[in-house]
């Protein structure tokens, strides 16, 4: 069945809303300077709250200093995903300092890009049109994909269901997606997973 990744949460209001719904994965932006970062000592409450409803905590950091990742969030997260430029050397090294698995971004934008993806050494990875875009890319260039993957890139309500028919991905990821004027929508968050679960 695919898994129900909510992503970009910024305050103790969406993780109430996320823990209605019991996805599997929980995401929040810990690199500063995005629209949805979040504060790091504010992200300590919120991390609280996801452990307390045993849902998978999921930090996103782009081009984030390795000395800066593992000396505040090593012992907070289940899941760290690369969201930037990070390499293989770079996964190596975090592995030195950390047990939680590893989720590396790639931008799919045409069909020789499958490779990088395939061969990547992340535990796990995401396939996405950008950084935070909210659009959709070609899921046709998903063909030359070997492994199980995260999906995000635009994904709603209203094309879920499609993409879990269609694509069978290892899970669905959301942000801007259930957003209502730039903030989680809980009635959005709710169709998002039902929709998914009611797929499969």
């Amino acid at each position: 069945m695919t898994k129900i990744k909510i992503c970009g949460l910024m305050c103790p209001a969406d993780i109430e809303a996320v823990c209605k719904v019991r996805p599997d994965f929980a995401g929040s932006i810990l690199t500063p300077g995005f629209r949805r970062s979040v504060a790091r000592e504010q992200y300590r409450e919120m991390n609280r709250m996801l452990a307390d409803a045993g849902i998978l905590r999921v930090g996103v950091f782009v081009n984030e200093p390795l000395r800066s990742l593992t000396g505040s969030f090593a012992e907070m997260l289940d899941l760290i995903q690369l969201h930037g430029d990070e390499d293989a050397d770079y996964i190596a090294k975090l592995r030195g300092f950390t047990g939680a698995g590893i989720i590396k971004m790639f931008r799919l934008r045409s069909p020789a890009d499958a490779e990088a993806v395939n061969r990547s050494t992340a535990d796990y990875v995401l396939l996405d049109s950008g950084t935070g875009t909210g659009k959709v890319f070609d899921w046709s260039l998903l063909s030359g994909i070997t492994r199980a993957y995260f999906l995000a890139g635009g994904l709603t309500p209203e094309n879920v269901g499609d993409a879990v028919r269609l694509l069978h991905p290892f899970a669905a990821d959301v942000s801007s997606g259930v957003e209502t004027d730039g903030r989680k929508d809980p009635e959005k968050i709710r169709q998002f997973a039902e929709i998914i679960r009611r797929t499969e």
